[in-house]
């Protein structure tokens, strides 16, 4: 699948025991991601910053953190991925877009 999380990359423990318990509702999941992925024009670059940008705006420190892997595992700079939590700030907020730069910085420093 497009953005799943791949088998040689770790998840936390949460979603690795929801996984082994509920294969089927992870499996749907996996296929939902795919499907939105493959729905439209965007190329896979721009995927990547959308999708950490979604989750800068979330506040979920978990999916910035993962993005953030993903998007420096595909050839992103770091200076790309950091200009997304400075996008952030005048629509989620100065002290919300520093909080998902620092998040950003756990991965690119």
């Amino acid at each position: 699948m497009a953005d799943e999380i791949s088998d040689s990359e770790e998840l936390p423990t949460t979603p690795t025991r929801f996984a082994e318990e509920q294969p089927a509702v992870w499996e749907a999941y996996g296929d939902l991601g795919e499907a939105c992925s493959e729905a439209g024009p965007l190329d896979d670059e721009t995927k990547r910053l959308v999708k950490l940008a979604l989750a800068v705006g979330a506040q979920s420190e978990g999916a910035v953190h993962s993005h953030v892997r993903r998007g420096l595992d595909e050839g992103h700079s770091a200076a790309a991925l950091e200009h997304v939590a400075t996008l952030a700030i005048p629509t989620i907020g100065f002290p919300k877009a520093m909080a998902a730069r620092s998040w950003i910085s756990d991965l690119t420093e």
